[in-house]
């Protein structure tokens, strides 16, 4: 058989190599040094020294496992999760929770120095419950034939296989305790075998499950998820497909949580803030950034269902929000009249479309908050200089797109005056953040 030459197919020296790891990024992993490669290694932490293995070799850098860990860091710490070594949901366990969070804030200063020259602090950080903190998690369902089983639980790490999990650490208590007699009661169904996924959240007013079934539920099968629902004192809704969403039981309560003392009401399939405590701070920093007052005009972008919007609302002359999903601008609809706040307008719009156009766009306004999705907001940062306010607030899930956007604004006349790193998933990869800009030069004390 003829073989080509391709220059990009390098072979991996698979010998054993002495490493000492000398830093963390913000995967987790260990980063060391050998014969001027840097090399990332998977459950190695800084100062500690190893036997490892290359696993992947590029030109500029590598990735290795762990043959033989030879010394320990005292940032090592025990995981809690049963699962932690095969669950796809957190990768940090073995991380005290103190160096996750200043690596998280170590790279985001990094981010932004590098793409904007701007050397700036990610402290003080916003820190979250090491554990019991999630609200809301989906979980896979996956009948395994063999085993006449339904395995519930995340995916394994780099497989679709489902984990079947019974404890969860980082998940609310008051969801963690639902794991195990849900697992029974959804293999006690007749519709085992199809069955697509579950969704456990957490409102104010008590726990809820969403449950994704492919084919329609005999009403056998209804009835024991009434008594499952009765039993744990759990509202239960249910998804024929990804569109329909129905409560089992006509008298359900509506799910609500409250932030910056407004009530929200949400659709179990809204997007809502994974970890609240975090939510609750982030919104409180958002508002005290923005220095709120009666006679501002707030526009807030990608608004979701008004987490910050209603608030601001609640303090300012008049604010909108704006926002691509139409079911969660009809639920920011919906909390303002039961806020009976009347100074705020929502709008569905397409941000990555033409904006000059849209109606919000031609009104103004003298501060703006955004918080877009990990794509950022290229399509519209010219748009909110061209606003000239006073102030910006940008709230991000991708420090990448954070540091590009933000060069907009400096290259505009803003200035960068404050950033913070928000703790929102312990033991994950996820780095939230937020950034203060002002027209004006400030100190925040």
């Amino acid at each position: 058989m003829v073989q080509f030459y391709s220059p990009n197919r390098r072979s991996v020296n698979r010998g054993i190599i002495s490493v000492t790891a000398d830093n963390l990024d913000a995967q987790g992993q260990g980063i060391a040094r050998h014969q001027g490669k840097t090399i990332f290694i998977s459950g190695l932490l800084p100062g500690e020294q190893a036997q490892i293995q290359l696993t992947e070799e590029k030109r500029q850098f590598a990735k290795a496992k762990v043959v033989k860990r030879l010394s320990d860091s005292p940032y090592r710490v025990a995981p809690r999760c049963p699962h932690v070594k095969v669950c796809g949901g957190c990768q940090q366990q073995h991380v005290a929770s103190e160096l996750q969070a200043n690596t998280k804030a170590d790279v985001l200063e990094h981010l932004i120095q590098r793409e904007t020259g701007i050397d700036i602090s990610a402290h003080p950080i916003i820190h979250s419950p090491e554990y019991g903190y999630r609200r809301r998690a989906r979980l896979g369902l996956q009948y395994h034939a063999k085993q006449r089983t339904l395995l519930m639980g995340f995916r394994q790490s780099q497989t679709n296989d489902v984990v079947n999990i019974r404890h969860c650490s980082v998940m609310r208590p008051e969801l963690e305790r639902l794991l195990q007699p849900l697992s029974q009661c959804l293999n006690s169904l007749n519709a085992v075998k199809r069955l697509g996924h579950v969704e456990l959240v957490l409102a104010d007013n008590g726990p809820l499950i969403v449950l994704r079934h492919l084919d329609p539920l005999k009403p056998e099968d209804r009835e024991t998820l009434r008594t499952f629902s009765v039993q744990q004192s759990v509202a239960v809704y249910l998804a024929g497909d990804e569109k329909s969403l129905a409560p089992l039981l006509a008298e359900q309560p509506e799910p609500w949580y409250q932030v910056a003392g407004v009530k929200l009401v949400f659709s179990p399939r809204d997007f809502i803030q994974v970890n609240d405590e975090v939510n609750q701070q982030m919104v409180s920093q958002a508002l005290a950034w923005l220095d709120l007052q009666p006679t501002d005009r707030v526009l807030d972008l990608f608004c979701g269902m008004g987490n910050f919007t209603l608030p601001i609302a609640n303090k300012v002359q008049a604010a909108v929000g704006v926002e691509g999903v139409a079911a969660l601008v009809a639920s920011g609809q919906y909390n303002a009249r039961l806020n009976q706040l009347n100074n705020v307008d929502f709008f569905h719009e397409n941000l990555e479309a033409d904006i000059h156009q849209q109606p919000w766009a031609v009104q103004g306004f003298n501060k703006v908050l955004l918080d877009p999705a990990r794509a950022g907001a290229a399509g519209v940062m010219a748009h909110i200089v061209k606003l000239a306010p006073e102030k910006v607030v940008y709230v991000s899930c991708n420090p990448t797109t954070l540091a590009r956007d933000s060069k907009v604004l400096l290259e505009a006349g803003y200035h960068l005056v404050s950033v913070r790193m928000l703790d929102m998933f312990p033991h994950t990869r996820h780095l939230e953040s937020m950034a203060l800009f002002s027209r004006e030069p400030m100190t925040i004390e």
